[in-house]
């Protein structure tokens, strides 16, 4: 303290003048240890007030650096590739010679891609101060893109794919059936193939076709991906719930991609109530129906569905093809054996995918529903058997699904706790908003 009223009792020249002798010798200290080029035993230099100084700089080092990101600062140019176009095609026209083009290809397996390029797509280019390709670019999907850089004598080129990281967000949807599942979807957002998914994941439990009723409701979370904010897509389905004539199902996925309970139960059953996607039921499971061909009444032991010629028909479960042939009455036609309880048989098949002996799993195609053998329009015609005895597949209890495995089960459960407070909330929300559209 005793020095810093020394100096500011001095008069102001003085003051000014020590000021500035104290800068220069903390100047000439920093440049002393901070100095590449000058010792640390070097001579004090004296510069001179109101001279200009030459100072001599070594533009190396910056020479070399704009040297290396050179790239970074051309512009990028772009060609569109037309019906018709190959990559030789297009390196032609953008003034490319075909050593340059072989010479691309030729730059390991990620270069393959450039030779199934395909109309409307797009290739980035970067050409050197000499008219050669110095670097190409290439959109292999949403998230990944390949570079192909050129060595220094351009006598080849080198392949590189980034990935960019994609941003997952959750989102959801509530509807109420009116006319039909698919119209219910549509208006709450869904797209088709979040649809069928949805569908899928309640297969087992649910028949669509017959047992939807109007007041039902679906709730459903699910992912959407973004790339640097932009939407590229639709991620899986994590958590949904379904009403179905007061009985309600809820399904969470777990980090296994297979949809459980929240109690832990696998909601994949060892049977598809339905083994196609179809448009409606002609004939339901009876003792007694009039036979519109024969025109005789006799019992009809399974379940008619109709959907389009060709229509693939799906195994209802895992098991081993016992027959597969054809004749007059059911046309084309497969049996299955599942275990040694079940069996089930598609019959009036457009065509047979599969043959005697093959073992299928379930949700393969067994066939393409048709109008084969005695039949008066194009449908599929499923039984289920129960120890040989024919059954309603319709209303037949189905075994238990397998719960999760024991050591999984702790982190299903967190999991599962968390996609459940996503449906509530959800729900939360549509009837806040339902509740304002109602009170405006």
């Amino acid at each position: 303290m005793r020095i810093v009223e020394l100096f500011l009792n001095l008069p102001k020249p003085h003051r000014v003048l020590l000021a500035g002798l104290c800068v220069v010798m903390f100047l000439s200290i920093l440049s002393s240890n901070h100095s590449d080029s000058v010792s640390a035993h070097s001579t004090s230099l004296v510069l001179d007030s109101g001279i200009r100084y030459p100072i001599a700089l070594d533009t190396t080092r910056f020479e070399e650096f704009t040297e290396n990101t050179e790239l970074q600062y051309d512009t990028w140019k772009s060609v569109t590739v037309k019906p018709g176009d190959t990559l030789a095609k297009i390196f032609k026209r953008v003034g490319l010679t075909p050593k340059e083009t072989y010479l691309v290809t030729q730059a390991g397996e990620l270069a393959k891609s450039l030779t199934t390029i395909r109309p409307g797509e797009q290739l980035d280019y970067i050409k050197s101060s000499e008219g050669k390709l110095q670097r190409l670019r290439y959109e292999l999907s949403n998230t990944k893109v390949l570079f192909v850089d050129a060595s220094d004598d351009f006598k080849s080129y080198s392949t590189l794919v980034t990935e960019n990281p994609i941003e997952i967000r959750s989102n959801f949807a509530f509807g109420q059936i009116e006319s039909s599942f698919w119209n219910a979807g549509i208006k709450a957002g869904l797209t088709d193939n979040l649809i069928m998914r949805l569908a899928g994941i309640f297969g087992w439990d649910i028949d669509f076709a017959i047992e939807l009723r109007k007041g039902d409701m679906f709730n459903v979370v699910f992912e959407e991906h973004y790339i640097d904010g932009d939407f590229v897509g639709y991620g899986d389905i994590i958590a949904a719930e379904f009403i179905n004539q007061g009985d309600t199902f809820q399904a969470v996925m777990h980090t296994d991609g297979n949809y459980y309970t929240p109690e832990g139960r696998s909601m994949r059953k060892s049977f598809l109530r339905a083994p196609v996607d179809f448009r409606y039921v002609s004939s339901n499971f009876k003792k007694a129906r009039f036979h519109p061909v024969q025109k005789r009444w006799k019992a009809h032991r399974g379940t008619d569905y109709v959907a389009a010629v060709g229509t693939p028909v799906m195994a209802a479960g895992d098991g081993k093809v016992i027959r597969a042939g054809y004749d007059k009455f059911n046309g084309h036609h497969v049996f299955i054996q599942h275990g040694e309880k079940y069996t089930t048989k598609y019959l009036h098949f457009k065509k047979r995918a599969v043959k005697k002996g093959d073992w299928v799993k379930q949700g393969q195609t067994v066939g393409y529903l048709g109008s084969t053998g005695m039949v008066t329009g194009a449908h599929l015609h499923y039984e289920f058997l129960v120890d040989g005895v024919h059954r309603n597949p319709r209303t037949v209890t189905l075994p238990k699904a397998q719960p999760i495995a024991k050591n999984e089960k702790a982190a299903f459960d967190k999991i599962a706790e968390r996609r459940l407070q996503d449906l509530n909330a959800s729900k939360n929300i549509m009837t806040t908003i339902a509740y304002a559209a109602l009170t405006e």
